[in-house]
């Protein structure tokens, strides 16, 4: 994987949730998004190199359940704690994205630049 990013990273302003499909346990939660790939921020650590199936889950509020999700097949590209090593941040590059899931990341990457524009 190329050290250059080439693509703009867009924070994730909603609470969005990452699960593991196959456990059916939380893996995190969404910290940016982009077409190629995600940040996402977990208490424990996630092997680098590791292959996943996620589903993220895109809801309208935090106390609302999901109003969309997908599922996507990811590697963790990488894997480090923070700063004050309580949290872990975890690169996430998809991997065969189907045409449906690119479709709604463009959507809600639009959604999420929309809504964090300030008023004039």
């Amino acid at each position: 994987m190329s050290k250059i990013r080439m693509e703009k990273r867009r924070k994730v302003i909603d609470f969005t949730p990452v699960l593991d499909v196959h456990t059916n346990t939380s893996l995190g939660y969404l910290d940016d998004l982009t077409q190629k790939g995600a940040l996402m921020v977990s208490e424990k650590p996630v092997e680098s190199g590791q292959a996943l199936t996620v589903a993220i889950e895109f809801r309208d509020s935090p106390n609302k359940p999901p109003s969309k999700h997908m599922i996507v097949s990811a590697r963790v590209a990488w894997c480090k704690p923070e700063k004050h090593h309580t949290y872990y941040k975890v690169g996430l590059e998809f991997v065969d994205m189907l045409e449906q899931n690119m479709q709604m990341i463009e959507a809600i990457l639009l959604k999420y630049e929309f809504s964090a524009r300030r008023p004039k």
